[in-house]
Order: structure tokens, then sequence, then C-alpha cells
């Protein structure tokens, strides 16, 4: 259920776009992100801080755009976050020596330092690699060019994340029967 909430506004957006344009898709995407926080915090009763972060964005952007109906406002949103959360994982890490990821995550999974440590900074290479291919897709690419960009890009959060899986399923402690 979750999964559906989570992709419902992106499929909207998508939606819109195919029928109307940017800037209708841009409203449906504010309108359903809004609608998707308050069912997610009216089913955890909260909000994790990157939930709070991609609605203050995307309000942010999506005014921007619909205000003075420009498109490259709400094509360099995701260049926007991504690049934010680089630049904050990898302060934290290498300035304020803390990891984050382990402080977000360290609960649910048991995993020695060093693997940690590998996966911030792969983190910070994947978030840096996003914020720079969706900045190159929005500034040389046509609209329609980048929302196909945006619907066959989400390969690469996949891809991430399975691989990440892969990583980190060595380091599991497996519960004996």
């Amino acid at each position: 259920m979750k999964i559906l909430i989570d992709f419902f506004p992106i499929l909207l957006f998508f939606g819109a776009y195919k029928f109307y344009d940017i800037y209708v898709a841009t409203a449906v995407l504010m309108a359903a992100t809004v609608l998707q926080t308050g069912l997610m915090y009216a089913i955890d009763r909260k909000l994790q801080t990157m939930q709070k972060i991609t609605l203050a964005l995307i309000l942010v952007f999506g005014t921007l755009t619909l205000a003075l109906h420009d498109d490259r406002f709400i094509k360099w949103k995701p260049t926007v976050l991504y690049a934010a959360m680089a630049i904050a994982l990898a302060v934290a890490l290498w300035f304020m020596k803390k990891n984050y990821l382990k402080l977000l995550l360290g609960s649910q999974l048991e995993l020695p330092d060093a693997v940690w440590m590998r996966l911030n900074v792969a983190w910070i290479v994947y978030c840096a690699f996003m914020a720079a291919l969706n900045g190159y897709v929005a500034a040389f690419y046509s609209t329609e060019a980048w929302v196909n960009f945006k619907l066959w890009g989400y390969a690469f959060p996949l891809i991430f994340i399975v691989g990440q899986g892969l990583y980190i399923a060595r380091y599991l402690k497996t519960d004996q029967a």
C-alpha cells in the first residue's frame, strides 16, 4: 500500500503531462504530494525528514513554475534535492564525523562500521551523480525529453537500491532456527 502511495504523485504528474502540459502536471504534482503527505501522516502519525523536504521543494519549485510560467523550476527540483542530500551526507561524514545513514537506519540494520562508511559514501556518489544527470537533462533537453527521462530514470534508484541490498546481504546476521 505504501509503495502505491509513494508513486501516486509521480504517476499523476506523468498522466497530467501527457494529456495536458507541464503546468497542469506541476499543479497536479503539488496537490498530489500534499495529499500523499497527509496520507503518510494519517498512517504513521509522523513524517520523515525526507518527506517534509520533498513536500517543501515541490511546493516552492512548483509555485515558482506556475507563478512565473517557467518550467525550468520544476525541472531543477530533483537536482536541488539530490545535491542537498549529497552535500548533507558528505558534510556530516567528513566534517562532523557523523554517519547520518547509520543514524537513520542503524536501528533497523546491524552492520560493521566499515560497511556503514562505504554505504554512506555510495549514497553521496549516487546523489551527486543523480543531481548532475538531472541537471544535464534539464539544461540541454526539451521538457518532453526531461519528463520521459524522469519516467525511465526510475531505473537508476531501483538499480542502486538492489545493488545496495546485494552488497549488505552478506553482512546481515541470519536467525538460527
